[in-house]
């Protein structure tokens, strides 16, 4: 007489729910940390954009200083609004400020240092606002630069051209504007968490507390 008895099916079949689970986890894991790069790898490269934007604020800058060269007089401002707003011919030969005005070699090298950096970082980035922040000081910093290079008294030597004054801020032209202004913007996208890349870093860290909640 057989004492066999049959088994019960729920002990014969493997837990295939739970092993499935098992596998899927590492999967959905490596998913939500690569869900930053993804984003940012399908974004466009904005290279074109930083170029174009600082070749339009250095064609302005060259444009209004030549036309300020040859049309206005050191010494003899023009009134804008009252003694608040005029235009003065002035060429400096140091920084901002009238600082370093005996150093006029050594701000060239660093204005060149600057345009090299910032095509260097050009070339990998994919967020539209570093490029229009990027491109604004690379075409400030290119408009000095060729004063310094081709103005007198000679290569490297050269004095810079400004001409707006507006209170009683220093004596500036189209190419400091954008220097300053751009900073500014790049300070701004750092502060609020917007990466060269594309991404915010805000979004990064809740996409890993999402997948290590998960």
């Amino acid at each position: 007489m057989s004492t066999d008895r049959p088994r019960e099916s729920g002990a014969e079949e493997p837990d295939i729910a739970a092993d499935a689970d098992t596998s899927v986890e590492p999967e959905d894991a490596a998913v939500t940390e690569s869900d930053s790069g993804d984003a940012a790898g399908s974004q466009p490269l904005r290279l074109r954009n930083l170029l174009i934007v600082a070749a339009v604020l250095l064609g302005l800058d060259l444009l209004t200083k030549t036309i300020v060269v040859a049309t206005m007089t050191p010494g003899k401002p023009i009134y804008l609004i009252g003694d608040w707003a005029r235009l003065t011919l002035t060429r400096n030969p140091g920084a901002a400020f009238s600082m370093a005005t005996g150093m006029t070699w050594l701000l060239t090298l660093v204005a060149a240092a600057v345009v090299i950096g910032v095509i260097r970082i050009g070339r990998t980035l994919r967020s539209l606002p570093w490029a229009i922040g990027l491109g604004m000081v690379l075409g400030g910093a290119l408009g000095n630069l060729v004063d310094r290079l081709f103005r007198a008294p000679g290569p490297l030597q050269g004095h810079v051209v400004d001409f707006v004054a507006v209170g009683w801020w220093p004596v500036f032209n189209v190419a400091d504007s954008s220097i300053v202004c751009g900073a500014i913007l790049l300070v701004a996208l750092t502060v609020f968490g917007f990466e060269p890349d594309g991404t915010r870093m805000h979004r990064q860290h809740a996409s890993s507390a999402e997948g290590e909640a998960a």
